[in-house]
């Protein structure tokens, strides 16, 4: 079994939050069409995704000028494989003021939007009070998989034009712990989506998405619930995630406690970084 975290202090659990967060993003290092870097001041990902956090850095280290050509470095190869914006994660616990004043003659701007939260699973409830018809089943093959990305697509409304590059991502990652996928039916239709990752000693939950006609009868609240009741019957303390405005007061429901704000930077690699 992976590491557990049993620290459920706040300071802990706000460590454990950008901790699986970036923990997922090294996971993209198994995706045979991403792009992965690391050395020991930085990973880099770069995905078919256009979308700033599937293309991006996490800094390993605290900020010193010799990030300069670093930063740089960044901004000129995803400016050069036509990426904007791409965005610049920090390991737990870094110094946000002296990032930004070290990012922002390169173009960056603080993005402090993205509810950090975190729930003990003690104390969440056995199940949820889903609509009947609602049956929730692992995603275990890629027939299956197919249709999740297919109801994620619909979920969050994206291009279609991303799904085949979508399912691709998803397929690299894994079908089984330390990540899953579940989606959700009712009465036989897939309408729902989430994700289970384990990572930094928590389980992190991404992904959640419902199809717009059936919005509002608590389907996201039962496919939040799933993955985290799985993890807590294989002995996992905590759960974390990073809210949308949308799922906010779902998540609040259940337990959730907002702890952060999810401090990250976004450029656009099209500016000349050395331009102030």
């Amino acid at each position: 079994m992976n590491h557990i975290l049993t620290d459920l202090s706040a300071p802990a659990l706000t460590r454990a939050i950008t901790g699986n967060l970036l923990a997922f993003f090294d996971r993209l290092q198994r995706v045979p069409s991403a792009d992965y870097y690391a050395d020991e001041l930085i990973a880099r990902w770069h995905t078919r995704i256009p979308h700033p956090w599937f293309n991006g850095v996490a800094a390993r280290q605290l900020p010193t000028e010799d990030y300069r050509p670093v930063i740089e470095d960044t901004a000129a190869y995803f400016n050069a494989r036509g990426v904007s914006p791409f965005t610049w994660w920090l390991s737990p616990a870094q110094p946000v003021d002296a990032w930004a004043q070290l990012l922002a003659p390169f173009g960056f701007q603080l993005d402090r939007g993205t509810p950090g939260m975190a729930v003990a699973l003690s104390a969440l409830p056995d199940r949820s009070a889903a609509p009947a018809g609602l049956i929730i089943a692992p995603v275990e093959d890629d027939a299956a998989l197919k249709i999740w990305t297919h109801t994620f697509m619909i979920g969050y409304e994206l291009p279609g034009a991303w799904e085949h590059d979508f399912y691709e991502l998803m397929a690299g990652l894994g079908l089984d712990w330390p990540m899953r996928n579940y989606l959700g039916l009712l009465h036989g239709q897939p309408v729902a989506t989430a994700t289970l990752f384990i990572g930094a000693g928590v389980v992190g939950v991404f992904n959640i998405s419902t199809v717009p006609q059936v919005r509002g009868r608590g389907l996201g609240t039962a496919l939040t619930l799933a993955p985290l009741l799985d993890a807590r019957a294989r002995g996992y303390r905590a759960g974390v995630l990073q809210s949308s405005e949308m799922g906010f007061n779902v998540y609040r429901r259940l337990g959730f406690e907002k702890l952060c704000d999810m401090a990250h930077f976004t450029c656009c690699p099209d500016r000349d970084p050395l331009e102030v």
